[in-house]
């Protein structure tokens, strides 16, 4: 039985070097299914690095988290894509909220792949 799509939220964190010695590097991606749980993923990210952050970006990262967070469920309730960024040092971290609409995999049953997932084979690095 074929499940129906699902709207739910794409959320994203990437890094930058403002230096310009590496390009944006994505960290981590998380499928969250309400605004909520978006925003709160975020929350929870900024929460737990803002010790470890410099003083300016500790302050952006806690602005948000009391005067931008609200803004930003508003938004994602409207389904408008949301990011939030600090910037520490010489590097900025972002993370992005797009609003989605999750399509369930097609012949999945169970945990089980279907047979043609076997079929796929790496090509060997140069």
């Amino acid at each position: 039985m074929l499940k129906p799509p699902k709207w739910g939220y794409w959320c994203e964190c990437w890094t930058e070097d403002l230096t310009e010695q590496w390009g944006p590097a994505l960290l981590a991606s998380f499928d969250a299914y309400s605004a909520p749980q978006a925003d709160r993923w975020v929350a929870v990210a900024l929460r737990t690095i803002s010790p470890a952050l410099d003083a300016d970006a500790s302050d952006e990262a806690w602005e948000w988290l009391y005067e931008g967070r609200i803004e930003t469920r508003r938004a994602l309730l409207r389904a408008e894509p949301c990011t939030v960024s600090v910037t520490h040092a010489k590097t900025r971290i972002t993370w992005t909220i797009r609003p989605v609409l999750f399509l369930p995999l097609a012949y999945r049953q169970a945990a089980e792949l279907p047979a043609c997932a076997y079929d796929f084979k790496p090509r060997p690095t140069d």
